[in-house]
C-alpha cells in the first residue's frame, strides 16, 4: 500500500510539472503571435530616401490600399470560406454524377440511333426486292448477326456518326475563361479595358445588345468617359480587324450614345471611316440632332442622308438634300433610284424649297425638265398644294420672265382648272363701273 501511495504521489507531481510546462509554452506562443514592428526597420518596397519623403510615403500608402481593396474583391469573387468547401465539393460531386449519367444516356441513345439507321437501310433494301416477309426476316437476322460478330467496331461506327472534335471542347473552355476575365475587369471598374476586351472577343460573343445594356446600366462617372461610349467606340473601331460590318441595332445604339454625349465629331468619324450597317432609327437620331446642334445642322443632315440612303429610306434621304438646298442633287438622286414620280407626288417640300431659294433661274430650269417628263405628277403636286396658289402664280410669272412660255401656260392652265380659282382681267371696265358706287 505504501509503494502504491508513493507511486501515486510521484505521478501526481509529474502531472503538475507537465501542466506548468504547458502553460509556459502557451504563454510564449501568445507573445510570439503579436508581431512587433521595429520603427527603425526599412519599409518593404521603399528605399531609405523614399522612407523619409512624405509624398513617396503617401503614394506608397495609396498603392497598398488599392492592393488591399483588390485582395478583398478577390476574396469575394475568387474564394469561398473554408466552411463552405464541403458544400461545394458535394455540389461538384453531384454535378459529376449527373454528367456521368447524361453521358451514359447519351451513349445509349447514340446506339439506338445507330440501330435504327441500320434498320432503315434494311427496310430500304427490302423495299427494292420482292417485298416478301421471309426476305425481311432474313435481312433482320443478318443484321443482328453482324452486330454480334462486330461488337468492337460498333462503338467506332457510332462515334463516326457522332464525331466529336476535341478542339471544340477546348474552344468552349477558352470562351468561358474569356467571359470570366471580362466580368472580372467589369467588376473592378476597369471599363475601358473591359470595353476593348469585349469588342475583340472571339466569335463576337460579347458584341451584342446584352453587353451594351450592361455598360449602359453603369451610367455616367464623374471625371471619366461614359463606359457605354467607350464600348461603342471599341465596337466600331474593331470592325476593320474582324472584316465584318457592325449590325444595325448596335450601330444605332452607338450613334445615339455619342449624340447624347454631344460627340458629333465621333459620329462623323465612324460614318466616314468605318463600314457599318444603318437603320432608319439611326438616321432619325442624327436628323433630330440637327435641331439641337444648329451650328452643325448641315453636317447632321449630310450624315443623316448617308444613313437613310444605306438603309433604303430614300424619301427621308431626299428630304435631307432638300433641307440643305440641294434641289438638283435631290432630283439626280431620285432619277438614279427611279423614284421621282413616286416620291414627289407625295412630298411638297422640294417645290416649297424652290419657291424660297433665290436661285430662280436654276429652279425654273429644274422645274421645266421635270414637267417635260412628268406632267401628270406636276398637276397632282399643284392640286395638293392648293393652299399656296399665289406662290404657284409667282412661279408662273417667273417662268414668263425667263422665257419659259410653255411652262408658264402649263402652270396657269392647271391653276385655272382648280375649283374656286379664277383670274380677274385687268381691263374689265364693265365690272369697274358696277363697283364704282362702292368706292364713291
Amino acid at each position: 500500500v505504501n509503494r502504491i501511495e508513493r507511486n501515486s504521489a510521484r505521478t501526481e507531481s509529474l502531472i503538475q510539472k507537465l501542466k506548468g510546462l504547458r502553460l509556459t509554452l502557451l504563454a510564449k506562443e501568445d507573445l510570439s503571435s503579436v508581431k512587433k514592428v521595429n520603427p527603425a526597420k526599412k519599409i518593404p518596397g521603399l528605399n531609405l530616401k523614399d522612407s523619409l519623403d512624405i509624398d513617396a510615403l503617401s503614394n506608397h500608402l495609396d498603392h497598398l490600399q488599392k492592393r488591399l481593396k483588390e485582395l478583398k474583391e478577390d476574396m469575394l469573387t475568387k474564394y469561398i470560406p473554408i466552411e463552405n468547401t464541403a458544400n461545394v465539393e458535394g455540389d461538384m460531386n453531384q454535378a459529376l454524377q449527373k454528367r456521368n449519367m447524361a453521358e451514359k444516356d447519351n451513349e445509349n441513345l447514340k446506339f439506338c440511333f445507330y440501330r435504327l439507321t441500320l434498320f432503315a437501310s434494311v427496310i430500304t433494301m427490302w423495299d427494292n426486292t420482292d417485298k416478301n416477309i421471309d426476305t425481311l426476316q432474313q435481312l433482320i437476322h443478318q443484321m443482328i448477326e453482324n452486330e454480334k460478330l462486330a461488337k468492337g467496331s460498333i462503338a467506332s461506327s457510332v462515334s463516326s456518326v457522332f464525331e466529336r472534335d476535341p478542339s471544340k471542347s477546348k474552344e468552349a473552355e477558352d470562351l468561358i475563361e474569356y467571359i470570366e476575365r471580362f466580368n472580372e475587369l467589369f467588376s473592378r471598374g476597369q471599363y475601358e479595358a473591359a470595353a476593348t476586351y469585349a469588342a475583340n472577343c472571339p466569335r463576337g460573343i460579347l458584341r451584342n445588345e446584352e453587353t451594351m445594356e450592361k455598360f449602359k446600366a453603369v451610367g455616367p462617372i464623374k471625371g471619366r468617359i461614359l463606359p457605354l461610349l467607350l464600348y461603342s467606340d471599341a465596337l466600331i473601331t474593331t470592325t476593320i480587324a474582324i472584316k465584318k460590318p457592325l449590325p444595325a441595332d448596335l450601330t444605332t445604339g452607338a450613334i445615339k450614345c455619342a449624340l447624347a454625349e454631344k460627340r458629333l465629331d465621333l459620329v462623323m468619324h465612324w460614318i466616314t471611316l468605318y463600314k457599318l450597317e444603318f437603320s432608319e432609327a439611326a438616321g432619325d437620331a442624327i436628323f433630330k440632332y440637327a435641331d439641337v446642334d444648329k451650328h452643325n445642322k448641315s453636317q447632321c443632315l449630310a450624315l443623316a442622308q448617308i444613313a437613310y440612303s444605306e438603309c433604303g429610306a430614300h424619301k427621308k434621304a431626299v428630304l435631307c438634300l432638300c433641307k440643305q438646298g440641294q434641289i438638283y442633287g435631290a432630283m439626280d438622286y431620285l432619277h438614279h433610284f427611279q423614284l421621282l414620280s413616286t416620291v414627289l407626288s407625295g412630298c411638297m417640300h422640294a417645290f416649297a424649297c424652290m419657291r424660297c431659294i433665290d436661285k430662280k433661274q436654276q429652279n425654273i430650269l429644274c422645274l421645266s425638265s421635270f414637267s417635260n417628263k412628268f406632267v401628270d405628277t406636276l398637276e397632282q403636286i399643284i392640286v395638293k398644294d392648293f393652299s399656296n396658289v399665289e406662290g404657284w402664280k409667282e412661279i408662273a410669272e417667273t417662268c414668263l420672265l425667263v422665257k419659259k412660255e410653255n411652262l408658264y401656260k402649263l402652270i396657269n392652265s392647271i391653276l385655272a382648272s382648280l375649283e374656286g380659282v379664277f383670274e380677274i382681267p385687268a381691263d374689265d371696265t364693265e365690272d369697274a363701273k358696277l363697283m364704282e358706287h362702292v368706292f364713291l
